[in-house]
Order: C-alpha cells, then sequence, then structure tokens
C-alpha cells in the first residue's frame, strides 16, 4: 500500500508558493489515492491536471498500481480546514451541532479557535405581544460541531 505521508510530501511540495491548499487526503486499501484541494479564488482544471501529473511522476507505478483523482472540495462537501471557513465569509452556511440541531444563516468570521454565524431568530420583545424577527450573532468552537457546509437553500 502506498504510503499517506509519502502522497502528502509530493502534494505539499507542489503546492508551496502557490494559493492552493490541501484539503484532505485519503488512500484505501487497494491505492484508490483522492486528493482534495482549494484555493480563495476557487480551482483550475489545469492545475489539477499539472498537479496529478507531478504526483504520476512521483510515484512508481510499476511498484504499485493505483488511482489518482485529483479534485476540488465541492459545494456539498463539509468544511475541514480554516481556509474554507475564512473563503466562505459572508455566504450563507448550514450547521449541524453535536446535539443533532441544524442551523441556517450567514459566515460571518472565523479564526483558529472559533466561528461566528448570524441567525435569523423569533424572539420576544419586552412589551411586545407577538416574537419579532432578529438576527442574532451565534459563536461555535469547531468541535461543538459535527459538520458546516456551505447552505445551497438560502
Amino acid at each position: 500500500m502506498i504510503e499517506k505521508q509519502i502522497v502528502k510530501d509530493i502534494v505539499e511540495a507542489f503546492l508551496q508558493n502557490t494559493d492552493y491548499q490541501l484539503i484532505d487526503l485519503t488512500i484505501s486499501a487497494d491505492n484508490r489515492i483522492v486528493v482534495e484541494i482549494d484555493s480563495f479564488e476557487g480551482v483550475d482544471i489545469d492545475f489539477c491536471a499539472q498537479l496529478t501529473h507531478h504526483i504520476e511522476s512521483q510515484l512508481n507505478r510499476d511498484k504499485e498500481d493505483y488511482e489518482l483523482e485529483v479534485g476540488s472540495s465541492g459545494l456539498t462537501t463539509p468544511f475541514k480546514v480554516l481556509m474554507q471557513y475564512q473563503k466562505n465569509i459572508g455566504n450563507p452556511v448550514e450547521i449541524l451541532t453535536k446535539e443533532g440541531k441544524k442551523l441556517h444563516g450567514q459566515l460571518v468570521d472565523a479564526d483558529e479557535d472559533k466561528f461566528l454565524v448570524d441567525i435569523e431568530e423569533k424572539v420576544q420583545i419586552e412589551g411586545k405581544k407577538r416574537k419579532e424577527t432578529q438576527i442574532i450573532t451565534h459563536t461555535f468552537k469547531y468541535d461543538e460541531v459535527k459538520y458546516t457546509l456551505y447552505d445551497l437553500k438560502i
């Protein structure tokens, strides 16, 4: 089986001094290698092809056969690294908390420890009979959520 660290080193060396970042790397038991990359400007298919050729030039198919897929993280894929949160500031997101509560809102900030989301909520205002819709900013630590992803429904 091809070692994950070897492929990771190959990819990260190629991505050095570019705007691209390695998001995820998986290698299955049957040597199916999947490399997910992203950048603030999106992912160019020609760049994926260049990275594919680079990885292939560094691995020996005669020694171990493998299948290789290089692509971008999709819109429906949960965020995995801080850069994806920062890239999506201002965009609608869906969050599933560890308690199982699904929330929808707008991502407003993200740093190493937490991210902030504006969520519309019905709030009881003192002196009023009916609840009013207000935007409330919620702070989440990354370990408090099962996933965060771009919300296609808003």
